[in-house]
């Protein structure tokens, strides 16, 4: 064992020691200041959305809180764009859980919910707060996951009784068109499709285009067929169709989406197959489309579109709306997707704040 006064001397001898390290190490940070970090920083792990807090308590803005509970899809955009894309700036948009006992209305997208909903939020509900249900597909194409039937008060989807309505819908002109010009055609009968898996409802569709294509030929396009577009062709190429086949995965009352959008936006006769006619016609005029049901047979369908062909005067008369209406282009991109619908849900919640009570969703959609 060594003797106290050595034990003493040498405890004295560590702690100078450490002493002057330290003091060396601290000439050398302030003298080199190109030096390397010996020891690299913690970073904070990036949150689960939007990969930064969108704003500190104390900075939260007098507006409406409108908390988006899941990124659909995961396709996400700027929290800006509704203001920058859409000119919608009446609540605060945010993605950042950690707000949720602030906000005035919870977006909830129902193809994220766990089939357990062990996904969704689990601390008690601000008795004020409003759950909106952000469905926008069809309902051949929902899963009636348990447990959802009383939770919203709100919601979301293309069905004209919903709260919160999103359409692609035609604009009155604040001054007529003096003269349509019509794009250049060099196709007759087009069909972008992405998606023919019969279990989504695309059996009626699929029908009734093999019959159709032995009557009139079908420039394709889409995944579907392997010629995919690109995005920036989407728009160009539809205009370049004298028609262009507006057919719906399945059929349902008001499930009428971006494929009627297009062609109408474009100067394209759009070639429906969807809801009865009457139902369309709520959202355009008449003589801006051909219906499926208004032919006995596909190839009565094709022998009118043969003769609208050589019919300059009657082709024509499908583009006399234009002169009081505007169809406006969409979106195409794919993390652009749902920036309407969730716009439009701000847009609500900035402009209503009445109380209403939890429905059943199901009861609604599937009746």
């Amino acid at each position: 064992m060594m003797p106290p006064s050595l034990q003493n001397g040498n405890l004295c001898y560590i702690v100078l020691s450490a002493v002057s390290i330290g003091a060396v190490f601290v000439l050398y940070l302030t003298f080199v200041p190109n030096s390397p970090t010996l020891c690299p920083p913690h970073y904070a792990q990036t949150p689960q959305y939007s990969g930064k807090r969108n704003e500190t308590l104390s900075q939260l803005p007098a507006k409406p809180m409108l908390l988006l509970w899941f990124w659909p899809e995961n396709f996400r955009f700027s929290l800006s764009d509704c203001k920058t894309l859409m000119d919608i700036d009446g609540c605060f948009l945010t993605d950042d859980r950690s707000l949720y006992s602030k906000a005035d209305a919870v977006l909830v997208f129902h193809k994220s919910i766990k089939w357990d909903l062990s996904n969704l939020p689990t601390s008690p509900r601000p008795p004020a707060q409003r759950w909106i249900w952000f469905h926008v597909e069809s309902p051949t194409n929902t899963l009636k996951i348990p447990g959802l039937e009383n939770l919203f008060n709100l919601t979301l989807n293309y069905r004209l009784d919903a709260d919160i309505t999103v359409r692609y819908r035609l604009f009155v002109r604040e001054h007529p068109e003096e003269k349509f010009v019509m794009p250049k055609k060099d196709k007759l009968l087009c069909w972008i499709v992405s998606n023919n898996n019969p279990s989504t409802g695309t059996g009626v569709r699929t029908k009734y285009y093999n019959e159709l294509k032995k009557h009139i030929e079908v420039t394709l396009f889409g995944k579907a067929y392997g010629r995919f577009l690109n995005y920036e062709d989407y728009f160009p190429t539809i205009a370049s169709c004298k028609f262009y086949l507006s057919f719906e995965n399945s059929i349902h009352r008001d499930y009428i989406t971006e494929k009627f959008n297009a062609p109408l936006a474009v100067g394209t006769i759009p070639v429906v197959l969807g809801p009865p006619r009457e139902n369309y016609e709520v959202f355009a005029p008449g003589n801006s489309f051909i219906h499926v049901n208004d032919f006995p047979s596909a190839k009565e369908l094709a022998e009118y579109l043969f003769r609208l062909d050589k019919d300059e005067e009657l082709y024509g008369s499908y583009f006399q709306w234009r002169k009081h209406l505007e169809a406006r282009r969409h979106f195409v991109l794919q993390k652009q997707e749902f920036i309407k619908p969730i716009c439009s849900a701000c847009k609500y919640i900035g402009n209503h704040n009445e109380y209403k009570a939890p429905t059943n969703i199901y009861k609604w959609y599937f009746s």
